[in-house]
């Protein structure tokens, strides 16, 4: 048996517990092992019988003098009574339904028993202990000791798994310790056997919090070493030079109806000096919803068609890159540069009035008639050619961005370029990147799992936006807030409302949008244009929703969470978020961001039935934040980042993700990983530790 035995072959387990060990994500020898306790009982210190008490969890030793049987056809129950005594008195011990204790279980038995001391009308008793016999030839590990508790699934528990992963510690021993020595010694870091022997079986709480942080430091600087690595690895790869036209630049947005904030303008200056650059540009622009992110990426993309060169803008939505199409044109119409709109549904240029066919469109792009070609994911999908593609724009997919660039870097023909690389031994030259999010992503992440990436903040609005107010709604006031909704209706506005699930749940009582839907339009809107919108709807009626709310056609919508992202209503002056405290803050913030888009007052409503304290304080913080960069943080702080900004979806190990609010650590681990490429920067002296960054690389989307 080695480290990559699959689990149905170790002794004691078979198919039917492999099966359910598969949903912990356990399926070979070595995923055992890296199973980490999630918390620990301390069952070490035994109490004698004579001093223990009613409501008293205590682990006593001693020996079974009488163990029995019996039903109890009242409660339909198998009764296990045992006797056990020290040297000081006895005590009777009690399981239910659990008749395997009697067969481990025998006379005479020298045993351990941890449980809660409960008052019967008998007296004093242990109700369901956990029990051991004691050994000489063994040591505890269910009683008497620091004990593990795992996370569970049916049919595995915490005890079970305790058998299993101690019979396998042994085979610790061959793990070699991916960990550079330098790092261990220098951050007092237990090496791999020691603390896998310790995190599962400790002999105290202090060193089973040095094992647990030989780990979590461990998955962080992995974290960190894929990242920067990917940051560095970038660095040798060719990508076009776009040489800023500052004149032209400044011209253009003298020409604006607006001006730029301080952070718009720093973050354009960033991005045009990264392009002047022969490496690629990996960068994230975040910011706030309405934070005025198009007009840099159009400042971006006005140079690089100045230069010579395409950019491709991909939309999460069909309506967003319309949306995008319209402005851009509007933007650009005194600037001679020819935009493209390529999605599944829509094709058409600023060449052409009319629309046009794919074949037509995919022809212009080939032949670098169009500047800017605007779309979704399908630019990546389909057979589209792009003659010398310099700059490619993500819209709230910053996280696979890298993956676009990549699919799309094979459509550039860039035809004389590549191949006089190729001739030269060098890479095929590949468009710089520039991810868009309104998603706030706390300091900790951009270290971690954005730390491939260098990140611009739009920190102010726009002048000229008023304020949202924003107000939290308990259910005595639900209906004035119909009302204030009735009003706004009423002189042409449009509203949204929030539901957290689409169907109503029974585990959930959450309010559900369909139900609603039908109350709120049978109801107190009963004389208005009322949609629904939400995740299970198709694609293409989910477009045609959100193009009527545009329009017009829909006075309120009710939807779930897919319009945080891909739609702009400037018209809309109300979000109501019912349910609100299903929802992260970072979410919360993003709904409201979809209204106060125009010069009318706005406002959002956060109605919830939860009276709790943390609700309080997290709505609360809503209502006072002045962005969402605030927001990140206090969410991040008392949610944790597991639900939080798509990481658990990212392929990040849990031991780290608890840790991303310790910056101490982070900055630690980046620091330590930031010394190892300085060294080595391809890691051919660690090898597996390169093994395990490159896999890392792929299932964080880092490559």
């Amino acid at each position: 048996m080695n480290l990559s035995t699959p689990t149905e072959e170790i002794q004691r387990i078979g198919s039917v517990y492999a099966k359910r060990l598969k949903k912990l994500g356990i399926e070979k020898v070595r995923d055992l092992l890296f199973h980490f306790p999630s918390r620990y009982e301390d069952y070490s210190k035994i109490t004698s019988i004579a001093n223990v008490n009613p409501d008293d969890f205590v682990t006593i030793q001693g020996k079974i003098v009488h163990i029995s049987e019996r039903n109890s056809f009242k409660r339909n129950l198998k009764i296990i009574e045992a006797v056990i005594e020290d040297e000081t008195d006895t005590i009777k011990a009690v399981w239910f339904n659990q008749s395997y204790v009697k067969n481990r279980l025998d006379t005479n038995s020298p045993v351990l028993l941890a449980g809660k001391v409960t008052h019967g009308k008998d007296g004093i008793y242990l109700s369901n202990p956990a029990s051991e016999v004691v050994r000489l030839d063994s040591v505890p590990i269910h009683t008497g000791r620091i004990v593990p508790i795992y996370p569970e699934t049916r049919g595995v528990t915490s005890r079970w798994l305790r058998y299993i992963i101690y019979k396998l510690l042994p085979l610790a021993e061959n793990i070699e310790d991916p960990m550079p020595e330098e790092i261990l010694k220098a951050h007092d870091l237990l090496p791999l056997k020691d603390a896998l022997y310790t995190i599962h079986f400790p002999a105290n709480m202090e060193i089973a919090q040095k094992a647990k942080r030989r780990f979590e430091f461990e998955q962080l600087f992995y974290v960190q070493l894929s990242a920067l690595k990917t940051k560095l690895d970038l660095q040798k790869e060719n990508s076009p030079k776009i040489k800023t036209e500052v004149e032209l630049t400044k011209k253009f947005v003298k020409s604006l109806p607006f001006t730029l904030t301080d952070s718009q303008k720093k973050a354009s200056w960033q991005i045009l000096k990264d392009m002047e650059r022969k490496v690629p540009m990996n960068r994230m622009l975040e910011g706030d919803v309405g934070s005025g992110k198009t007009i840099v990426a159009a400042l971006a993309a006005l140079n690089v068609a100045k230069a010579g060169f395409q950019t491709a803008l991909m939309a999460p939505t069909e309506i967003l890159a319309e949306q995008h199409f319209k402005s851009l044109s509007e933007l650009f119409k005194n600037q001679d540069i020819q935009i493209a709109l390529f999605t599944r549904s829509h094709q058409k240029t600023t060449i052409h009035e009319k629309k046009l066919t794919k074949e037509t469109i995919k022809k212009e792009i080939a032949t670098g008639a169009v500047d800017l070609i605007i779309g979704t994911h399908t630019l990546a999908q389909e057979n589209v050619k792009f003659k010398n593609l310099g700059l490619v724009v993500i819209d709230e997919q910053h996280r696979f961005g890298v993956s676009y660039r990549a699919a799309l870097a094979k459509k550039t023909g860039q035809s004389s370029s590549a191949k006089a690389s190729a001739r030269h031994g060098k890479s095929s030259p590949i468009p710089h990147l520039l991810s868009m999010t309104a998603t706030p992503i706390p300091r900790s992440l951009a270290l971690t799992i954005y730390g491939d990436l260098d990140i611009s903040l739009l920190k102010e609005m726009p002048e000229g936006r008023k304020e949202i107010i924003t107000k939290i709604v308990p259910p005595s006031k639900r209906n004035e807030a119909y009302k204030l909704i009735q009003k706004e209706l009423d002189v042409g506005r449009q509203a949204f409302c929030i539901f957290p699930l689409i169907e109503v749940s029974e585990k959930l009582e959450a309010k559900a949008a369909k139900e609603e839907y039908e109350k709120l339009s049978s109801g107190p809107f009963k004389n208005y244009n009322v949609g629904l919108l939400h995740g299970k709807i198709k694609a293409k009626e989910k477009e045609e929703i959100m193009r009527d709310m545009k329009e017009g056609k829909i006075d309120l919508l009710v939807a779930t969470s897919v319009v945080e992202v891909g739609i702009d209503i400037p018209n809309a002056t109300i979000m109501m978020v019912d349910g609100a405290e299903r929802f992260g803050l970072a979410q919360l913030h993003q709904f409201r961001g979809r209204v106060g888009r125009d010069k009318h007052q706005s406002y959002c409503f956060l109605l919830t039935e939860s009276n709790t304290d943390s609700t309080a304080k997290r709505l609360q913080a809503l209502t006072k934040a002045k962005n969402g960069f605030e927001l990140a943080e206090y969410d991040l702080k008392f949610r944790g980042a597991g639900d939080l900004y798509g990481v658990r979806q990212s392929g990040m190990p849990d031991i780290a993700m608890a840790s991303l609010s310790n910056m101490e650590l982070i900055e630690e681990t980046r620091d330590s990983a930031n010394k190892i490429l300085e060294k080595d920067g391809d890691l051919k002296k660690w090898t597996v530790l390169k093994e395990i960054v490159e896999e890392m690389q792929k299932t964080m989307h880092f490559e």
